[in-house]
């Protein structure tokens, strides 16, 4: 395959057309980081909300020492919530966890679900085990998708202590939460694990029960007693 042509991509990035711009940016991902974030810089700020999301996403997966402190200050200050929702999910890419606490910030003090949704989201990405009171509160969250994004970082952290806490969603009435949980308990080895993964594998949505058959083999294969 051609190595991309720079150049060529820069040029896009200062087109007129907002699609040339998006197309550049999907370009990028077979240049490396340290060539990418200049340009992905170029349209930060760009016209086009589209634009301004998928250049604020790739800095998230093209990690320089830049990405960083340009994603905290759109998640801080941004005015528009989606492009600090972004910022937020780009934040669990770039997996720093000076990330750890603008991320927590962002869960408690943003006006808006959706920045919400995807700081307990990042958090997950994260991995980072102080995550686990954020994740406790969001799980009584009026949003169901916060319920969803916390159970599921829940499991992403490994968060042994948190299952006594998400087990109540075992009889949810929306099936995503249930599968949710399904996916997240299969990263909680312990015998409540097992029990509730036995039960939603009897579940009546095929995804759900789908899930706890996976997850109960996932368990099994660390050596976990069924």
């Amino acid at each position: 395959m051609d190595a991309p042509n720079l150049d060529l991509i820069a040029n896009q990035l200062d087109s007129d057309n907002s699609r040339d711009r998006m197309l550049a940016l999907a370009a990028l991902r077979d240049v490396s980081a340290v060539e990418a974030v200049p340009l992905i810089k170029k349209v930060l700020d760009d016209a086009n909300l589209q634009v301004r999301s998928m250049a604020v996403f790739a800095l998230g997966i093209k990690p320089t020492d830049e990405c960083y402190p340009i994603l905290t200050q759109l998640l801080e200050t941004d005015p528009d919530y989606g492009i600090r929702a972004d910022a937020a999910g780009a934040l669990g890419y770039l997996k720093d966890n000076r990330a750890f606490e603008p991320l927590v910030r962002a869960f408690y003090e943003d006006t808006d679900w959706l920045v919400r949704f995807s700081a307990a989201v990042a958090l997950g990405n994260l991995k980072d085990p102080r995550a686990h009171d954020v994740l406790i509160q969001a799980l009584n969250s009026e949003e169901v998708v916060i319920q969803q994004a916390a159970i599921s970082a829940l499991g992403e952290i490994q968060d042994i202590d948190s299952v006594e806490q998400i087990l109540r969603f075992a009889q949810a009435e929306d099936w995503l939460v249930r599968q949710r949980l399904a996916e997240a308990l299969g990263h909680l080895p312990c015998q409540k694990s097992i029990s509730a993964l036995k039960y939603l594998e009897k579940d009546s949505h095929p995804h759900v029960a789908e899930a706890a058959s996976i997850s109960l083999k996932r368990l099994a294969q660390k050596g976990e007693t069924l």
